[in-house]
């Protein structure tokens, strides 16, 4: 079991409060089981979480819809484990998702995850969308200067000269010079 696996089984059970639904749900791997919880009315967020998160590892595209909203969650570690799954996942809609919460101005403070998942896949979608939202974070005063610094980590990594101008201006923030740098440095020589 991996670390965002580990978090994401204590957190649960936690909020589950240990219950007997929870101990089932947790001992099933039947993938029609953990389907019939997405769809099911009346389950609880946490039974959801686990089912998507875990049809989401196993690549079974059911969990998609359910992943999608947990990435745009509220709470960070929801986006955490819904950003791990999704990567795992496989569905070609991931990506476009990732890439329309990223830059959906309504929901920036939510944006950090989808920034990183796009970055994770390497999608045709990420530079463009990492450029988008990085130009918007560019604004005096902007409150997000985390989502910013993903979005000049991410191009750093991304590697991909579109980036050069955006990155460029984020070398007169002080809060994101340094990672622009850094950044600059990965991209491939200007001709």
């Amino acid at each position: 079991m991996d670390e965002v696996s580990r978090s994401l089984t204590e957190r649960l059970r936690t909020e589950s409060g240990g219950s007997p639904a929870y101990e089932r749900l947790a001992a099933t791997s039947d993938p029609d089981t953990l389907a019939a919880v997405l769809t099911e009315p009346g389950q609880p967020l946490w039974a959801r979480e686990s089912a998507a998160f875990r049809l989401g590892l196993q690549g079974d595209r059911r969990a998609f819809e359910a992943l999608v909203l947990l990435l745009n969650h509220r709470d960070p570690p929801r986006c955490a484990a819904a950003a791990h799954a999704l990567a795992r996942l496989g569905d070609p809609r991931t990506a476009r998702a990732a890439a329309a919460l990223a830059t959906n101005e309504l929901r920036v403070a939510y944006a950090l995850h989808p920034v990183r998942l796009l970055v994770e896949l390497r999608a045709p979608e990420a530079v463009p969308a990492l450029i988008t939202t990085l130009r918007r974070r560019l604004r005096p005063h902007d409150p997000y200067r985390k989502v910013a610094l993903a979005c000049v980590e991410g191009l750093g990594t991304l590697g991909d000269p579109r980036a050069r101008p955006v990155l460029t201006e984020a070398l007169a923030h002080p809060t994101l010079a340094e990672a622009a740098v850094h950044a600059l440095k990965r991209l491939p020589p200007q001709r």
